[in-house]
């Protein structure tokens, strides 16, 4: 009964995230601007205090805008006649968008203003050699990926069914990015081998548990395969 209520929990909680995705042209707008930051940290040998930074800056941003948009609808419920203190509690919402915002751009002037200035040849080379840090931000950009096309595509929710799987595109993700890693060790392929069959087993269990299609968890492992390896490509 815990763990149905949990789960419940989080499919409310996905759903959520997706609904702000489909309907706020601002949301939209954050997680653009969050792909390319994250995109953009593939240039530079950051530290794990400045990778903290700019996620708790991006988290920062995302949540207040769905504070701000659950503002919105609370109010609206009580219907559209002008009222000065609904006006009052859009606005202080909307200010700590604002806040969130600048707080936003602040960290990433601080993080990233002085290496963009260095040669991107030399910024490039560092990337390449931090593997690790490849593989968080392909995973970063694969969930992200999938939650916007299931946003865009109206199909399902986050737990139940829609397109992509975003637990098999993670999956499959973290298997291709553990075959670039490992091949080069002498148990290279035996630890690709484990590392598919998890993937593996974590996407039948999504059909299985009839939560996604053969389909959907097929194009789930195929788009977390695809960015993974574009990335390990680019600058692996």
């Amino acid at each position: 009964m815990y763990r149905r209520s949990t789960l419940k929990s989080f499919t409310f909680a996905f759903e959520g995230i997706v609904y702000v995705l489909r309907t706020q042209r601002n949301m939209k707008i954050h997680f653009a601007v969050a792909f390319l930051v994250m995109g953009a940290s593939l240039f530079f040998d950051l530290s794990r205090t400045e990778i903290i930074a700019l996620l708790m800056s991006i988290t920062f941003v995302l949540v207040t805008e769905m504070v701000n948009t659950a503002v919105e609808a609370s109010i609206d419920t009580f219907g559209t006649a002008f009222d000065p203190m609904a006006k009052i509690a859009k606005d202080v919402a909307a200010g700590a968008v604002l806040i969130a915002a600048v707080n936003a751009l602040a960290v990433a002037y601080l993080i990233f203003f002085d290496r963009i200035t260095e040669p991107s040849r030399e910024l490039i080379t560092l990337v390449r050699q931090s593997p690790t840090h490849l593989s968080m931000i392909a995973l970063v950009l694969v969930i992200l990926t999938a939650i916007v096309i299931k946003a865009f595509l109206h199909r399902g929710t986050a737990f139940h069914g829609g397109m992509p799987s975003g637990h098999a595109a993670a999956a499959f993700a973290g298997w291709t990015a553990i075959t670039y890693i490992s091949a080069s060790l002498q148990h290279g392929i035996l630890i690709s081998a484990l590392g598919f069959m998890m993937a593996f087993l974590v996407a039948q269990s999504r059909v299985e548990s009839g939560v996604h299609s053969v389909q959907e968890v097929f194009f789930g492992a195929v788009l977390g395969i695809l960015v993974t390896t574009i990335l390990f490509q680019l600058w692996g």
